[in-house]
């Protein structure tokens, strides 16, 4: 039976690019997979079909003589539905690209190397004034350091590690698993290609140590809950001298006893006495940078926000700094004297024969109080 054109087979052009014709088989492959497919034969051969003209048109060689002569110009050259290696972009190869990271490596894949060490996050509290002005910081830090006998190597002064002789140094071996040729990291050296024989009998041959350091964090002024700031190669040393990985402050802002942040905005609340608030006043406002005088009109209400610009926080990433938002909290007098409840009484029996007039809020709420329940 005569073969269908390669072409026709991966369902493109005869201009198409080798990215777009990896692309094509991939498709193919994994629609027609005998593991997807049990016991189809027509899915199998489908399969054979695919992979025998993706290995022709892959080569470049072997496209130009298929170009130019068809079938006969490379009779004995194609894969003829086998599952071997064998010629450019083989079975192994196009699906290097899909498992390669499940399995430890693809294709081209070389020594591992000792890991880089871990990063690490190291949780500071900070009150709302060091957020705000910046300073300076001194951490422990528990993490593993370069071992200073060995510097790193693992092994002992005086030796060297040697090739690992299971993968010839190249830290990755291939298994056959099925149909899949699989490239994973070395059992034995675990993918560094190098084994220590004597190892440094300090760090035991993992070239670090345990041990705790203290280190100076300088905090940005405007910082906030959530921001983090990254020490480069503060973190645990890497195996057998790899570099270390990097330490990350995560700033962590206290409770404030007067003030709350949202952003570049400071908000507090102000308690004011019935009389203030009646007859107006000045008071003392504390800031993050001192006291400052605010005006309360006459007849303020609880609740009342007063806005002032300019003294909130300037945020680490810059712009404007934010406001002071104080908000009117009219204070109830307590333990009153005899004289002082006769004498409120007195007021309250003048504001009753005023009408009206002097509780506006409070007639406006009892007709809506009226009219609800008039309404039932």
């Amino acid at each position: 039976m005569s073969k269908r054109d390669y072409y026709e087979v991966l369902g493109v052009s005869k201009d198409v690019s080798q990215q777009d014709l990896k692309k094509a088989y991939r498709r193919l492959a994994m629609k027609y997979h005998p593991d997807r497919n049990p016991d189809d034969e027509e899915a199998l051969a489908k399969f054979k079909e695919a992979k025998e003209a993706y290995e022709v048109l892959a080569d470049e060689q072997k496209r130009a003589a298929y170009d130019q002569f068809g079938h006969a110009g490379v009779n004995g050259q194609g894969g003829a539905g086998g599952f071997g290696g064998g010629g450019a972009g083989g079975f192994g190869d196009i699906f290097g690209d899909i498992f390669g990271d499940i399995f430890g490596g693809g294709g081209g894949g070389g020594r591992r190397g000792p890991a880089r060490g871990a990063d690490l996050r190291y949780t500071l509290e900070l009150t709302l004034e060091q957020a705000v002005r910046g300073c300076e910081e001194k951490i422990r830090v528990p993490t593993w350091d370069s071992c200073g006998v060995c510097h790193g190597s693992g092994a002992k002064e005086g030796s060297q590690p040697v090739t690992c002789t299971t993968c010839g140094g190249a830290g990755q071996v291939r298994m056959q698993q099925g149909f899949f040729t699989v490239q994973q990291a070395c059992p034995t050296c675990k993918g560094e290609g190098q084994i220590i024989k004597d190892p440094c009998g300090s760090c035991g041959g993992q070239g670090r140590v345990q041990n705790t350091k203290t280190l100076s964090v300088k905090i940005p002024a405007g910082v906030d809950t959530g921001d983090r700031i990254r020490l480069a190669g503060e973190g645990e040393a890497g195996m057998h001298g790899a570099p270390s990985g990097d330490l990350y402050v995560q700033v962590a802002v206290r409770e404030h006893d007067i003030f709350q942040r949202d952003g570049t905005n400071i908000y507090c609340e102000v308690p004011v006495s019935f009389v203030d608030a009646t007859l107006g006043g000045e008071l003392d406002v504390p800031t993050l940078n001192g006291k400052v005088k605010l005006k309360v009109p006459a007849e303020t209400q609880s609740g009342k926000m007063f806005r002032l610009r300019g003294k909130g926080v300037t945020s680490v990433r810059g712009g404007a700094p934010g406001d002071l938002l104080c908000k009117v909290v009219i204070e109830t007098p307590v333990k009153l004297s005899s004289e002082q409840k006769d004498l409120l009484r007195q007021f309250q029996d003048s504001l009753e024969n005023g009408g009206d007039r002097h509780n506006p809020r409070k007639s406006s709420w009892f007709e809506g109080v009226k009219r609800f329940f008039d309404t039932k």
